[in-house]
């Protein structure tokens, strides 16, 4: 089994391939070693005491005794002698894994595969710990195209791909863990402690599991909330209102808490029977006042509306509304949806015409400060007094902070404008839904009758 990794050599090229070869001067980190510039690098990686005496030490399409200077040589060529400068890359063996010399082999091989002719690596495999490991110092330029290598994801997986063939075809293990990681997006959302589409679904069916009696009318509650259903599937999926997708239910979560199995087991577990049911309550509520809030009309009606239908107001009031899908979305972006209904109710703003007479007079204001601090600037230049030099940078700065405060507040007033035209689709969205449930109820009470 090996692993991999790449990172990037930003320090200036001399330092990098001198420092690897001395020990000495690395800082041990938690990621392994901190490396100045490409010559430290170089100078590790081809280290005596590490390569028993250089043994283990291979240059492709480059000679070890002088890469540095043909790396150094192909970045003038290309006049790119600035940014990143190469890159460092490790392969890893389990202790006892492999020989010296089968490393190395897999190593140049690895390298050729993955930087074929196009770059100059140093691959060298060291072999002072348990564990012997490749090191490859590329250079970020090409000697023959003069292109940059990038090192993008792509070209991380492309590495541990080929370095996972080249152990099974050397016979060794394999990382065979292919667990899928979440999306950035649903990464942060989580850091942030902030309700995703996913958490969103699975408190929709903690309720409809704690609303049934049988899986039936389980999926009855969803549809009955908006939810499309397929049940004519190898696995049940569920997509809720507004989404792009489906979601199959046992893979709501990983451990398949939802799994149809899953439910219908914790349907006829629980007490069916229980009068007081557990209700999940919305962590983000709207601190104001909601007698206040109906007697406002324009858009601020309208955000004191949604705050409403997403079940954030009134506070301390127990709903038995049910509230969307569509709405619970924005939950997420509550600190937003907060900081624009008080910046509304801060300046007295009811309408669209008032926002955007607002914004405009804001505007008017950023402009008179930006030319106010241009002709400071122009006073600075000239000035030879050190105390009056200070006292006009002062005012910049006080000018400046002003600036950057009008800007927020120009940057509120577009997303208040951006954000009003959305809750007016959802409402609709979900008005519309909503007549066709009513209308669905009629029909079948009818029937019934």
């Amino acid at each position: 089994m090996a692993t991999t990794s790449i990172w990037a050599v930003k320090d200036n090229l001399d330092r990098v391939l001198n420092y690897a070869s001395n020990p000495l001067k690395t800082k041990e980190t938690d990621s392994g070693y901190e490396y100045k510039g490409l010559e430290n690098v170089i100078d590790y990686a081809v280290n005596d005491d590490k390569t028993e005496r250089q043994l283990y030490v291979s240059g492709l399409n480059c000679h070890p005794s002088t890469v540095l200077q043909q790396m150094e040589q192909t970045k003038r060529n290309a006049h790119k002698e600035d940014g990143v400068l190469a890159f460092h890359a490790y392969q890893s063996f389990l202790p006892g894994e492999v020989t010296a010399e089968t490393a190395h082999q897999i190593g140049l091989e690895l390298a050729h595969q993955m930087w074929g002719d196009d770059f100059e690596v140093l691959v060298c495999t060291h072999t002072d710990k348990k564990h012997f490991h490749n090191h490859f110092v590329i250079n970020s330029v090409s000697w023959t195209t003069y292109k940059r290598f990038l090192n993008k994801h792509s070209d991380y997986d492309k590495m541990r791909r080929l370095s996972d063939a080249l152990c099974e075809k050397y016979r060794l293990n394999v990382i065979t863990d292919s667990k899928k990681g979440v999306h950035y997006s649903e990464w942060q959302a989580k850091k942030q402690k902030k309700p995703t589409r996913r958490t969103l679904i699975e408190d929709d069916l903690e309720r409809a599991i704690a609303s049934s009696r049988t899986f039936t009318q389980f999926l009855q509650y969803l549809k009955s909330i908006g939810y499309d259903v397929k049940t004519n599937v190898k696995h049940i999926a569920v997509k809720p209102p507004g989404a792009p997708r489906f979601f199959r239910l046992y893979k709501v979560r990983d451990d398949g808490t939802y799994s149809e199995e899953n439910i219908k087991k914790r349907i006829i577990e629980q007490d069916l029977y229980f009068e007081k049911r557990t209700r999940i309550k919305s962590k983000y509520q709207y601190h104001g006042n909601i007698k206040k809030a109906k007697k406002i009309k324009g858009i601020k009606a309208l955000y004191f509306h949604y705050m409403y239908r997403m079940g954030i107001i009134p506070k301390n009031v127990p709903s038995r509304r049910k509230v969307h899908f569509i709405f619970k979305e924005d939950l997420r972006y509550m600190d937003r949806i907060t900081e624009e209904t008080t910046f509304l109710c801060k300046k007295k703003i009811n309408t669209i015409e008032d926002l955007e007479n607002y914004e405009s007079e804001i505007s008017n204001k950023i402009e008179k400060l930006v030319k106010e601090r241009r002709c400071l600037y122009n006073k600075v230049k000239r000035c030879r007094n050190l105390e009056r030099k200070e006292m006009i940078q002062k005012d910049i700065e006080t000018i400046s902070k002003e600036i950057k405060d009008y800007r927020k507040e120009v940057k509120l007033c577009e997303g208040i404008k951006q954000r009003s035209l959305k809750i007016k689709d959802k409402l609709q969205i979900v008005k519309e839904q909503e007549n066709k449930v009513q209308e669905r109820s009629s029909k079948e009470r009818k029937r019934n009758y």
